[in-house]
C-alpha cells in the first residue's frame, strides 16, 4: 500500500472544486471536533516571506474502532475564507500528524485532546489585502486505498473526504514595520527637534512592504534614567506612510513611535532613538 502524504492529500482536499465527485462513496465517519483554539486565541501575524507555523489545539471524538493511522486515512484542522464548499482561500496543516492524548477511552467512543499546527506561507498562500481578515475554522477527514500492482491487470484508486465548517474563527493580520529618527543630534536645550519615521505593512500582492497612509501613530518619550515611555503627541502617517513632527528639546532621552494596529494590521512599536541634549 502506498503511504498517503498528508500534505499532498490535504492540498487536494482544499482544492474543493475537485471534490465534487469522489471515486468511491462511503458513510461519513462519526467524528466530532470541538474546543478548537488557533494560535492561543491571538491573531496570526504574517509578513511577506517567512512561513508562519501556528499552534492549534482541539478535542476529537471518534468511534473506538476507527483508527487514524495517517497512512491510509488522516484528519486535521483547516482555516478558510468564504464558503466551505468553494473557499476564497484556505490554510492547511503541516505535514506532521497531530499529537493526540485520550481523555475518555471506552469500548464505543474515544475522546482525545489534540495538538497540531497550521502553516501560513505568504508567498504561495496569501495573495491580496482581502486575506487580512477573519478566517473560519474547519476540519477534514480523508481516506484512501491504492493498489498499483498491475501484475494481475488491475489497479485501483479509492479516496474520499469529509469536511466540517463552523468550528470557530481566527484573525489573520499583516505585519507592520515602524521606524524613527530624531535630529539634529546632539541638540541644544530648547531648540527644535524634528522626529521622522515611516509606517509600512506587508503587501501580499507585491511581496514587499508598502506605506500605510492615514494612520494615527503616537510619538513617545522616555527621559534618560526613566523606566517607561510617556505619550507626547499623535502624528498621522502621510504618503508612503511617512511620519514627521517637531518637539522642543528639553533633556536627554529616547523618542519612539507606537502604532496601535488595526483590524487588518498588527500593532508595532519602533525602537527608541536616543537624543543627547546639550
Amino acid at each position: 500500500m502506498r503511504k498517503l502524504a498528508i500534505g499532498a492529500a490535504v492540498s487536494g482536499a482544499l482544492a474543493l472544486t475537485g471534490l465534487a465527485a469522489p471515486v468511491a462513496s462511503a458513510d461519513s465517519p462519526n467524528l466530532k471536533f470541538g474546543d478548537v483554539v488557533v494560535n492561543s486565541g491571538k491573531p496570526i501575524v504574517v509578513g511577506t516571506k517567512t512561513k508562519v507555523t501556528v499552534p492549534v489545539t482541539y478535542k476529537l471524538t471518534r468511534p473506538a474502532d476507527l483508527v487514524i493511522d495517517y497512512e491510509n486515512n488522516f484528519l486535521g484542522i483547516i482555516a478558510y475564507r468564504g464558503r466551505l464548499l468553494e473557499p476564497d482561500n484556505a490554510l492547511e496543516p503541516t505535514t506532521k500528524a497531530p499529537v493526540c492524548t485520550p481523555v475518555v477511552d471506552s469500548d464505543i467512543t474515544v475522546i482525545e485532546s489534540c495538538t497540531t499546527t497550521l502553516s501560513v506561507r505568504p508567498r504561495s498562500q496569501l495573495f491580496s489585502g482581502s486575506d487580512a481578515t477573519t478566517w473560519k475554522i474547519g476540519a477534514f477527514y480523508g481516506h484512501g486505498a491504492i493498489d498499483v500492482d498491475d501484475s494481475d491487470d488491475h489497479v485501483s484508486f479509492e479516496t474520499g473526504y469529509d469536511l466540517w465548517g463552523g468550528l470557530g474563527t481566527t484573525k489573520l493580520q499583516r505585519t507592520a514595520k515602524l521606524t524613527v529618527n530624531a535630529s539634529p543630534e546632539p541638540v541644544t536645550k530648547g531648540k527644535t527637534l524634528t522626529v521622522k519615521g515611516q509606517l509600512t505593512r506587508a503587501n501580499w500582492s507585491t511581496r514587499a512592504y508598502s506605506g500605510y497612509q492615514g494612520q494615527a501613530v503616537t510619538l513617545q518619550f522616555k527621559a534618560k534614567g526613566a523606566t517607561a515611555y510617556t505619550d507626547v503627541k499623535t502624528v498621522t502617517s502621510g504618503t508612503a506612510g511617512t511620519l514627521s513632527t517637531t518637539v522642543k528639546a528639553s533633556e536627554d532621552g529616547s523618542f519612539r513611535f507606537k502604532f496601535a494596529g488595526t483590524s487588518s494590521t498588527a500593532a508595532k512599536t519602533s525602537v527608541g532613538d536616543f537624543v543627547d541634549v546639550k
